[in-house]
């Protein structure tokens, strides 16, 4: 992959600027840049950035209807009315339902929680849902991480005598289903200052509410901020402000005491004696959580976050391990035959958006391929399958690009869609497809930017060998964690040269395990550059060359650092 690389040298203002934060802090002064860089221009919020407080955390009472929604729940435990807990089959919705049925359970035994059925029900709120809630008895359905859009659903609920409370953080449209409540950031009349919480931190700030309201000491909710930081790793929610703080604690959660189900996924993983970061979740943790909704029933994945059982704990996770390694085998096979259609369809890649469709995939993947084809060909990117005679699929999109607009812009063809900025879902008549494709390609051909379909790297600065100590790393990682609005900084080097050690690695030969000098200091700085064996011919002739990367610590020697190198390409003379 050819990447644009992005670097704008610091003004000696910013230089100045830069030295004045780190210095105040007691860091690098490249460091300091990268505070200024994230908005940071005082050494108050630079220790405040670095460690974010839980009483820090928002009032939850400033969302619209938050009163209302504590009111109703406490009618419903007074009058010990059954409650039902529902949410979406994907990691956010899982870890959703488990903090709030979990937290519920200590003040009630007239709960239960309903994960729809990918493929029986599809997304959301659904008539099944309803009837089952009606046939068990259920007063009150606390929704999360979808039902913003369930109009007809929740009026039919409400006529059948059952009211919702809506934890929702996904894009409404200008009518609201007729719930009790709606918490939900991106409601035009939304008063509550943040609005990228995940579904599960909306349905954190409901427990937070309810314990306020009741005279529950804080202390009861920290053992629930490791469902946090799972659901904010993995549905890709910006890491600055509250999720920062919800993050920061969930990780320290996870790693020091994490649930009984939680823990047995992280044994299944191999994470056991390793510090956990968000990196884990989002490749390890998550796709195994995902992987119970994907494969069979979402509701396995609650199951398992809730047990208080280890040993029915890990029984559990070894079957939701087993679904993850049947989704690994779905992916690939998936993901190889989508891309050899787009290949088919646009030899030249000149087309600035994908659309494929078959009728045999499996639906339960295809969110997963549709990432793939995105990162692959850096284009929006949109998969669909049938499911009876409908077409279900998945959408994601690259950065800047906002492709539920896009989606929006064809409503008129679409049974049912939903989402946000960078990932969604919707159905549609099957024969609408071709009509669907051409529009949707249509509206990213006229709105996507160039710099868009151009894979690149955000440089944060540049660094010279002697700078890369493990003071320095240290010093990084007060940055963790990473994510969106906060990612994981690069680093460029110029004019490096291999040490006279490198070699290529991996079962196919495929990776270079580097050991490279700069001409600024005599240290040996050790590296890997995934995927990128090509580059070793180039690397073995002694001419100097340039390389991004960030900085990490090596898995195999823990307390070494070495240089994850994203790109290299020869120097300029």
């Amino acid at each position: 992959m050819s990447y644009k690389w992005n670097y704008q040298p610091p003004t000696l203002e910013q230089e100045e600027a830069a030295k004045e934060l780190a210095a105040g802090v007691n860091i690098h002064p490249a460091l300091g840049k990268l505070l200024l860089d994230r908005g940071i221009t005082s050494t108050y919020e630079a220790r405040h950035f670095f460690r974010p407080q839980l009483n820090e955390l928002l009032d939850p009472f400033l969302f619209r209807d938050m009163h209302i929604a504590v009111e109703r729940l406490n009618a419903a435990l007074g009058r010990k009315e059954r409650i039902l807990v529902y949410g979406d089959y994907d990691v956010d919705g899982c870890t959703a339902v488990a903090l709030v049925y979990r937290f519920l359970q200590q003040f009630t035994t007239n709960i239960d929680f309903y994960i729809p059925d990918r493929y029986e029900e599809g997304y959301g709120v659904s008539h099944k849902g309803v009837d089952y809630a009606h046939s068990t008895g259920v007063g009150l359905i606390i929704v999360l991480d979808c039902g913003i859009k369930a109009i007809e659903e929740i009026a039919y609920a409400k006529e059948l005598g059952i009211d919702f409370i809506i934890c929702d953080h996904h894009v409404p449209d200008d009518e609201l289903p007729p719930a009790v409540a709606i918490l939900n950031a991106k409601r035009v009349d939304a008063t509550y200052p943040y609005e990228h919480l995940s579904g599960c931190g909306v349905g954190f700030k409901l427990m937070q509410a309810f314990a306020i309201n009741n005279g529950i000491p804080f202390s009861q909710l920290v053992p629930l901020l490791d469902l946090c930081a799972i659901s904010i790793a993995s549905d890709i929610v910006p890491i600055l402000g509250e999720n920062r703080i919800l993050a920061y604690h969930g990780l320290r959660q996870i790693n020091a005491n994490p649930s009984v189900g939680l823990h047995a996924i992280i044994e299944i993983c191999g994470l056991t004696d390793r510090d956990i970061s968000m990196n884990d979740i989002i490749f390890k943790i998550g796709p195994r959580i995902n992987a119970s909704g994907r494969m069979q029933n979402g509701g396995e994945a609650v199951a398992l976050l809730v047990e208080r059982d280890p040993d029915r704990a890990h029984r559990m996770a070894l079957q939701i391990n087993a679904y993850n390694d049947q989704r690994k085998d779905l992916d690939k096979e998936m993901t190889q035959e989508a891309n050899s259609i787009v290949e088919r369809l646009d030899p030249g890649h000149e087309q600035k958006a994908i659309v494929i469709y078959s009728e045999e995939w499996h639906k339960g993947v295809i969110g997963i391929v549709a990432s793939r084809l995105t990162e692959i060909y850096t284009r929006p990117s949109v998969v669909l399958t049938r499911t009876d005679d409908m077409a279900t699929g998945s959408a994601r999109s690259v950065p800047g690009f906002d492709v539920y607009r896009a989606i929006d812009s064809c409503r008129d063809l679409l049974e049912n869609f939903g989402g946000h900025t960078y990932a969604a879902g919707l159905s549609m008549k099957v024969e609408n497809v071709p009509e669907f494709k051409r529009r949707f390609e249509a509206y990213v051909e006229q709105n996507i930017l160039p710099a868009q379909i151009q894979p690149d790297l955000n440089i944060d600065g540049k660094l010279d060998f002697k700078d890369i100590t493990h003071r320095f790393f240290l010093e990084l990682r007060k940055f963790q964690p990473f994510g969106p609005d906060n990612p994981k900084p690069l680093f460029l080097t110029e004019h490096v040269y291999d040490y006279g050690t490198s070699k290529v690695v991996g079962h196919q030969q495929e990776h270079i395990k580097l050991e490279l000098v700069d001409n600024k200091s005599s240290n040996v700085v050790g590296g890997i550059a995934f995927g990128q064996s090509s580059q070793a011919r180039y690397i073995k002739t002694k001419h100097p060359f340039d390389i991004v990367y960030s900085v990490e610590e090596n898995s195999h020697k823990r307390g070494e650092v070495q240089l994850q190198i994203e790109d290299i390409r020869p120097s300029e003379e």
